[in-house]
């Protein structure tokens, strides 16, 4: 078995805006050296859109509202950087969507390495979260849910999914500190 550790929308724009993703940082920094160690594949993934809107969906509210906060969001701004120290042997990827699959290199990258299972974290547990494990399982990887490395907006929605729809669909949910990370 070969593991990666996605984490996923932890970039400057969101963590320096969105108060709720400071609870994830601490034990996403202490879990990086040890899944490291343990031999897991460590891939960042930031979500970023072309300053001239090229890639926004027609009438979708929520990314046209992504694009109007400009630096936030906007490919190459300082926004969009990953708020964790990135090492040489990991992967960064660039996504558009709410799912770390949607439109990216990601799976190919995974294949490349052997990876079968993948476990996740970042923000948000309701969003990018929720779309990366649904399109991991749906590729055929086996998929864990970070607890403590996920957060939401909306507590209630972060316990929802991490308690009752990450189980029922056959995932595993564990604790960073718990993660076997191999």
């Amino acid at each position: 078995m070969t593991t990666a550790l996605i984490i996923g929308d932890l970039q400057r724009g969101i963590t320096g805006t969105y108060p709720f993703t400071g609870t994830v940082l601490p034990p996403i920094k202490s879990l990086l050296p040890r899944a490291r160690a343990a031999g897991a594949l460590v891939v960042f993934v930031h979500f970023a859109l072309r300053g001239n809107g090229t890639d926004l969906p027609a009438g979708n509210a929520l990314f046209k509202s992504f694009h109007e906060a400009g630096d936030t969001f906007h490919e190459g701004s300082a926004g969009t950087e990953i708020d964790l120290p990135v090492a040489d042997e990991d992967v960064v990827v660039l996504k558009r969507r709410a799912s770390a699959f949607a439109g990216t290199d990601l799976d190919l990258v995974l294949r490349a390495r052997g990876v079968d299972t993948v476990a996740i974290a970042g923000v948000a547990t309701s969003a990018m979260v929720a779309a990366t494990a649904y399109d991991a399982a749906d590729r055929g990887y086996h998929v864990t849910v970070l607890r403590d490395g996920c957060a939401d907006g909306d507590r209630a929605m972060h316990d929802f999914f991490v308690d009752t729809v990450f189980p029922s669909r056959g995932f595993g949910v564990v604790t960073c500190a718990d993660w076997p990370g191999e």
